[in-house]
């Protein structure tokens, strides 16, 4: 049976997701706009057996979320703008040595300390290549409080399936707006499980299975040995500077993710077949888009909306498929144009994408919106 209607925010419903997923440890710093999911995992984790740190800064809890992966357990840190900018190098190192951890990105306007308590969308990129290299990946994009439970459920999965760190790209708007949501039961959510091996018998960490291509992963402390290094390494985890041997773990690390891309698709779409135009965007902004577009179609123009929901790897195929009748395109966002610069790439270049960016710490409206659809038309 379904719970009850709750009103609750969108940190609080990230953070309840987490939980049912099996989270077991939380470390984090406070840091607005995401602090409320810390203050929630330090009163609710230990409920459930689980364990909170609060950490000297936002390198030592994605650090310690790391170590607390390493040993088996489900792991997440919640962190904003300047948080993200200072996980990216542990980020990095997660992503070679595919160690599953779970990151919330409650965005805000940047850079530098920028504007703390409004909403922005400018970590978009940094969340595909803030750190250095190149590295796998999976961002996913809440666009409403019932889907910051889903989408973080979603998170754990895929982490702890593909051996990855895995982004939650919320925002200001989206982690502190109210909404009446009806969780779906617990019981119809199966808690992600990590897949081990069999035996400590010749078990190699960074050896490919072959029926997904992703390594079996054993907890420290159960009687495996391998070795975990920032630095390439063999199957054996064994540092290596053999150009083979970097070729084939960077190749195979973003096979992983990359070859899934479509599959790992998520979106809302709504009257793409015929449009004329469409609209697409994401989280916060998309609630004015979607609002823009419906009045557009109400009058008599073929306007359709599309609102990602992953938005790394980006399904470029599935994109340009779900564009291709559309002779524009408008791009709303709280940056300067990064998801325009995915749309441009996906749409090809015989059709105008046309960027609308907002940086000023407020959430769009439907009017922008709608007289950007006008102008366009």
């Amino acid at each position: 049976m379904a719970e009850k209607a709750k009103l609750m925010q969108g940190n609080e419903a990230c953070t309840m997701a987490a939980i049912a997923a099996g989270l077991e440890f939380f470390a984090g710093y406070p840091i607005t706009p995401s602090t409320e999911i810390a203050e929630m995992c330090a009163e609710e984790l230990p409920k459930v057996g689980g364990k909170f740190i609060q950490m000297e800064d936002e390198i030592g809890s994605i650090s310690a979320c790391i170590g607390a992966s390493l040993t088996g357990a489900k792991a997440m840190t919640a962190t904003s703008g300047p948080g993200f900018s200072l996980m990216q190098e542990a980020i990095g190192y997660a992503s070679l040595c595919e160690i599953p951890v779970v990151i919330i990105n409650v965005q805000r306007v940047g850079p530098s300390t920028g504007m703390p308590t409004s909403p922005a969308q400018g970590d978009l990129m940094q969340a595909r290549w803030g750190t250095h290299g190149d590295h796998p990946v999976i961002a996913l994009v809440p666009g409403n409080v019932k889907e910051c439970y889903e989408l973080t459920f979603r998170a754990f999965e895929l982490s702890e399936k593909y051996r990855v760190p895995v982004i939650v790209l919320s925002d200001e708007v989206i982690g502190h707006m109210r909404e009446k949501v009806v969780l779906p039961d617990p019981a119809n959510y199966k808690i992600p499980v990590r897949a081990m091996p069999a035996s400590p018998a010749g078990y190699k960490p960074y050896a490919a299975d072959p029926n997904g291509g992703v390594p079996l992963m054993a907890p420290f402390g159960m009687g495996y040995r391998w070795h975990c290094t920032g630095l390439f390494h063999d199957e054996n985890g064994a540092p290596s500077s053999k150009p083979e041997v970097a070729s084939t773990l960077m190749r195979r690390l973003e096979h992983k993710v990359g070859s899934r891309a479509e599959e790992l698709a998520d979106y809302v779409a709504e009257g793409l077949d015929d449009c004329e135009l469409a609209v697409v965007s994401f989280g916060s902004s998309a609630m004015a888009a979607l609002s823009a577009a419906r009045r557009a179609r109400s009058e008599g123009h073929k306007v359709g909306m599309l609102r990602l929901k992953t938005v790394w790897p980006f399904p470029t195929k599935t994109v340009r498929g779900l564009l291709s009748s559309a002779k524009k395109i408008i791009v709303p966002e709280m940056n300067l144009g990064q998801l325009a610069l995915e749309v441009e790439r996906a749409a090809g270049c015989d059709r105008p994408v046309i960027r609308l960016g907002k940086v000023n710490g407020e959430l769009f409206h439907p009017d922008e919106v709608f007289a950007a659809i006008k102008e366009a038309l």
